[in-house]
């Protein structure tokens, strides 16, 4: 089963990218779907264990949960996250 969490301060595919990368690094994540026209991320997992550590590493790089905080600094890690996403993107 998988696990939808809606999120902030996803403009493009190079948001995706990063958010992508980033979560891949969560033991236990091996696969992730990113919508980027619903803001939307997508993971193969109901581990609530799993879940807070996804959404607490989203947070971290700029993207909190739709309901959560989005303070100025999650705002500026998301730009900073889509420019470097976009970057690596245009060399892959």
């Amino acid at each position: 089963m998988n696990t939808t969490i809606e999120i902030l301060n996803l403009k493009c595919h190079g948001c995706a990218n990063t958010v992508k990368k980033g979560l891949l690094n969560i033991e236990g994540i091996d696969k992730v779907d990113v919508d980027v026209e619903n803001s939307k991320v997508i993971v193969p997992t109901e581990d609530d264990k799993i879940i807070k550590e996804v959404k607490e590493k989203l947070s971290k790089m700029g993207y909190p949960e739709l309901g959560d905080a989005n303070t100025m600094i999650h705002k500026a890690k998301s730009f900073v996250s889509c420019a470097s996403g976009r970057m690596t993107l245009e060399t892959e």
